[in-house]
């Protein structure tokens, strides 16, 4: 039995293994910019988490959380394009932040990044997750990735 509104994964008319992102269920609030879940098939690629050092590993952005979200995600994107995959194919994100108060840049810097690529798709399933600290003090945000990669 499936439950609310699912949406089928297509990129420019290729099926990826990313069968339905379920968006409503009964008795239980919407994610507010997130699936509550995903399914997919086939091989999946687990991203290990991506901070915001640029390729010469030199922190990008102190003290700047939303220049920080955006190198965390480009790092993670070039990590997806390496494997052959893109936005479309990422399942579900964790978010590790030193500080949830600023929650709407990092959505906000997400929905700049992503949504172009997944259209009218729902964003993946997430988590975020307020942490005392990351591996260095100077960090403000990690983001890992699940992705079911393209046959």
């Amino acid at each position: 039995m499936k439950y609310g509104r699912t949406v089928r994964a297509m990129v420019i008319g290729v099926n990826v293994p990313v069968h339905d992102r379920l968006t409503e269920v009964p008795d239980l609030a919407a994610g507010p910019g997130y699936a509550h879940a995903v399914t997919a098939s086939g091989r999946l690629a687990f991203i290990s988490g991506q901070v915001a050092f640029d390729a010469d590993g030199k922190l990008v952005g102190p003290s700047d959380l939303a220049a920080q979200t955006r190198q965390a995600l480009g790092n993670l994107h070039r990590v997806l394009r390496a494997l052959g995959a893109d936005w479309p194919d990422v399942v579900r994100f964790s978010w590790y932040v030193t500080d949830t108060s600023q929650v709407q840049v990092i959505r906000d810097i997400r929905d700049e990044l992503i949504r172009p690529a997944l259209g009218d798709r729902p964003n993946p399933a997430s988590t975020l997750v307020q942490v005392a600290a990351l591996v260095r003090p100077d960090l403000l945000i990690e983001v890992e990735a699940v992705a079911a990669l393209p046959m």
